[in-house]
């Protein structure tokens, strides 16, 4: 829930589902809405996939999915599993074996369409499997590969075809008196997801997985996820989240985690809040971003930095921020500590200065009690 009592126009109120749990993470009711991330190493190459693995963890990812198309991918997962930091979703297609091997190797979540591996025998037993194994799953429905009686009966993919399929599958499960599971109704057409998912959302209280699929590279996906996924955040629709882009696993989630920042439902690291610039700018904005983003990545305490190029605005930015810099002249600008102005600091020492004064800000509050909604 994002609560704000002062600012209630900021308030986003989430839709009540049920939780269940990925390995560790609960997904789902009242936990923060997680960040995945799927790798795109060979599987079976255990070295390169924990080793993408660990990146995507170190930059925030929650629960990572890993493919498990063969033989040979299920037997490096087990070894994949052991040695993540996060819980490990695997992604099941078609073979009912693999998703029974894939429990048994420690898996925390099956990404599977009981619809798709077989007889209702192959579907019960990977069902025991992942019962045994205290495995969930995740109900993967997908516009680019809907059931064939569905495409004849609608014509084409649409966001009621989708819906039908998540409870199709639904059903399977229910009847199997299996619950721990999540779903998603994935489309790269921004219209078409984010119908079918507010349609799901009325018709289940299952934990919901957000993404536009194959949404494209790191610009382009990056833009029709945050509006995608963004509204349907905003609506308080969606319990986990992947921003499926054509780019380093990494920036998926770091984009998802940006999503969520800018709405107030997870906070990680340090917010800058810097202006385009202009010609009135007293230093060069646009490098002095790039910069301090690359030297604050380590930085994992929830804070905000103000980064703007004049008087203009900044003084009002620097207000609502726990460190800032407004460009002045002559070579010097500003800045200012919890809102106020504390010393001015040449324009060329300016980024090694603001680094030690956010390291030095998030050390303070590292070191203050945590509340249960600061942890967060």
């Amino acid at each position: 829930m994002s609560l704000n009592h002062v600012r209630p126009w900021r308030n986003i109120y989430r839709r009540t589902s049920r939780q269940i749990m990925v390995g560790s993470v609960p997904v789902g009711g009242d936990a923060p809405i997680t960040v995945q991330t799927m790798t795109n190493t060979p599987t079976p190459d255990v070295k390169a996939t924990v080793a993408q693995v660990q990146a995507a963890a170190d930059a925030g990812a929650d629960i990572v999915r890993v493919s498990v198309p063969d033989e040979a991918s299920s037997k490096a997962l087990k070894e994949i599993v052991r040695e993540s930091p996060v819980p490990i979703v695997a992604d099941i297609h078609f073979h009912y074996k693999r998703g029974i091997e894939a429990a048994e190797a420690g898996a925390a979540c099956l990404r599977i369409n009981p619809g798709n591996i077989g007889s209702k025998e192959r579907v019960r037993e990977v069902i025991q499997a992942a019962r045994d194994h205290g495995c969930s799953m995740r109900i993967g429905v997908n516009a680019g590969s809907l059931e064939k009686h569905l495409l004849e009966k609608y014509g084409e993919p649409c966001p009621d075809a989708m819906v039908e399929s998540g409870l199709e599958h639904i059903r399977i499960l229910q009847d199997n008196d299996f619950h721990e599971f999540k779903i998603s109704c994935k489309a790269s057409d921004v219209f078409m997801a984010a119908a079918a998912y507010q349609q799901l959302a009325e018709q289940t209280d299952a934990p919901i997985h957000l993404g536009i699929t194959e949404a494209g590279g790191l610009t382009s996906g990056t833009i029709k996820s945050a509006i995608g996924l963004g509204n349907l955040l905003w609506m308080g629709i969606g319990d986990t989240i992947r921003v499926s882009l054509s780019a380093d696993p990494v920036e998926e989630v770091k984009v998802g985690y940006e999503i969520l920042k800018s709405l107030g439902l997870r906070h990680r690291g340090v917010n800058i809040i810097s202006c385009p610039s202009c010609a009135r700018q007293g230093f060069d904005v646009i490098k002095t971003v790039e910069a301090l983003e690359k030297r604050l990545e380590h930085i994992k305490t929830p804070m905000s930095l103000s980064i703007i190029g004049c008087v203009v605005n900044g003084p009002g930015e620097a207000l609502m921020t726990d460190v800032g810099f407004t460009g002045g002249g002559a070579g010097r600008g500003m800045v200012y500590l919890a809102g106020k102005k504390s010393h001015s600091m040449s324009n060329e020492q300016m980024i090694d200065h603001i680094v030690e004064e956010v390291e030095k800000k998030a050390a303070e509050i590292e070191a203050q009690p945590k509340t249960p909604e600061a942890a967060e």
